[in-house]
């Protein structure tokens, strides 16, 4: 029988994200963190996370809340809500938890959860990542990771809309 209540309850407030960090802590597991909005899942997306899946024993994702996607990438987006997309994420195996934060960067989140490594993929330089010299005060250690090409949200909806 499959646990399919095992997936939501991957599905954290920030109190609940900070319980499930210091559980984790206490048997000495490492904790890694990446974000991102995730509007439709993609081979671009696994990849990245798998690679950040890869940096600890555990894996956190913040997920843009729906306002955050509006003010980053406009009315138009999210194509699905928050909801949707944080249980998607969370019935992934190299997920481990998944937090909505309303803020435009997650660094409030990354504070709260402080991991032991920050995973970006993409072109940002250390300086850009929101948490980044938080993290590296703390002992911690960033990590970018490349995007897989060819994958793109953004090519996906406008290559729904021509057709």
């Amino acid at each position: 029988m499959k646990q399919v209540d095992f997936i939501s309850s991957k599905i954290l407030s920030f109190p609940q994200a900070l319980q499930r960090t210091v559980q984790w802590r206490v048997t000495g597991k490492k904790i890694a963190f990446t974000n991102g909005v995730f509007d439709i899942l993609h081979a671009g997306h696994i990849f990245s996370l798998s690679q950040a899946a890869k940096e600890a024993d555990y894996l956190i994702v913040g997920l843009n809340a729906d306002a955050s996607v509006k003010r980053l990438k406009g009315d138009s987006r999210p194509v699905n809500g928050q909801d949707s997309r944080a249980l998607l994420l969370a019935s992934l195996l190299i997920v481990d938890a998944v937090v909505i934060f309303e803020e435009d960067t997650p660094l409030e989140l990354i504070n709260l959860v402080m991991p032991d490594v920050l995973v970006k993929g993409g072109d940002y330089t250390v300086e850009q990542i929101a948490g980044a010299k938080e993290v590296i005060t703390n002992g911690g250690r960033v990590v970018i990771n490349p995007i897989l090409e060819g994958f793109s949200t953004t090519s996906l909806i406008n290559q729904i809309r021509k057709d």
